[in-house]
């Protein structure tokens, strides 16, 4: 699949919105439980750092998206967090880790020193593999961090990589 990384516009909100609301409704990586509504989803892109969108070369559609912003104020500004999204229908095909490259690079063009990841799940092993593949630093972990669907607890794993 041919991909390009861009920064997102209005025209994309749609899109991106069901994108973003298919992790929230499996409920097993986003901390969100309320779903993005057309009222909001622009707003909520807009509102970040950086919002980047993955899409196809060959038929145009967004297949990605991520958003980027600060993960604290002041002294600890310098670090950034951000949250992946790639449509269901073609996870697999690498085109996650073609959206973490691009917010690596743009976070330092935003002038970001750290990427940090707060809360992934353990269980999310293809993020947590991709993460490590690509440098990522494991901090931590927190037990029973994450609040399953199914009403159990999962721990999550906080990682941080130099930008």
């Amino acid at each position: 699949m041919d991909i390009k990384i861009r920064e997102y516009t209005d025209a994309d909100a749609d899109a991106v919105m069901k994108i973003w609301n298919q992790v929230i409704d499996d409920g097993v990586a986003f901390p969100q439980e309320e779903e993005l509504t057309t009222e909001n989803a622009d707003a909520f892109f807009r509102q970040q750092t950086y919002t980047g969108v993955a899409e196809d070369n060959a038929s145009g559609e967004i297949v990605g998206m991520y958003i980027l912003h600060p993960n604290n104020v002041g002294r600890c500004g310098h670090i950034c967090n951000a949250s992946y999204a790639v449509r269901k229908d073609i996870r697999g095909e690498h085109v996650g880790e073609k959206l973490v490259k691009d917010c690596l690079s743009t976070a330092h063009e935003k002038g970001f020193r750290i990427l940090q990841f707060n809360a992934v799940v353990a269980d999310n092993i293809h993020a947590i593999h991709l993460y490590e593949r690509l440098g990522f630093t494991r901090i931590g972990t927190v037990h029973e961090g994450f609040h399953m669907p199914d009403g159990t607890y999962e721990d999550i794993i906080l990682f941080y990589h130099a930008v």
